[in-house]
């Protein structure tokens, strides 16, 4: 049983119909229904920093979250997922994350020639940079990105206005700046990864 953190924003549905897709019983919780800490989280979505630390703030997510990660109980995270796990974001000065790694997201820059768009929307190579994890096209939508302090937990790497941290791993923590349900076979090969090392 995965216990799906359902915060009020968006994109679960994609997430959801990908694990019955992998036959992974599911239930969702949320700040009615706290997540016990007997099963792994996964907590997808899309969504501005600030807006999405004000629900999981309110709702009593944020310490339930930061609590039972720290008690070592498997995270998987997916786009928001992955950067409320830091610090802060230049996209909400002032707000804090759960500071569950060291660094902060930052926004890409146009400094390059010729300048990116920005948001990065559509497929990208991930370069994996941990043994046993596979390189592959995915499929992102993303304005913003992780710089963790410290570079060895970065698990993917990717290029747009240069090389930036697709996706991180330490600890029990997994996080993926991309969205694994959105990205085919390989994605979904990402997810099912995670779930049978946490089983």
């Amino acid at each position: 049983m995965i216990d799906v953190i359902d915060y009020g924003g968006g994109n679960l549905g994609s997430v959801l119909h990908c694990l019955q897709r992998l036959d992974v019983p599911y239930q969702r919780v949320s700040g009615k229904q706290l997540p016990s800490g007997k099963n792994p989280l996964l907590f997808p979505g899309v969504g501005g920093f600030g807006a999405v630390m004000s629900q999981l703030n309110q709702s009593g997510l944020t310490a339930r979250i930061r609590h039972l990660v720290q008690e070592k109980t498997p995270y998987l995270g997916i786009c928001i997922g992955l950067q409320v796990l830091f610090e802060g974001s230049e996209e909400s000065p002032g707000v804090s994350g759960l500071g569950l790694i060291p660094g902060q997201v930052v926004k890409f820059r146009q400094d390059n020639t010729p300048q990116p768009k920005v948001p990065q929307i559509g497929w990208n190579w991930v370069e994996a940079l941990q043994p046993g994890w596979e390189s592959g096209y995915v499929y992102f939508v993303n304005s913003y990105y992780p710089q963790p302090t410290e570079s060895d937990c970065a698990l993917y790497q990717a290029s747009y206005s240069g090389e930036f941290t697709a996706a991180i791993q330490q600890g029990h923590m997994t996080a993926f700046q991309f969205h694994p349900e959105k990205s085919g076979l390989f994605g979904q090969s990402l997810i099912k990864r995670w779930r049978d090392a946490v089983y």
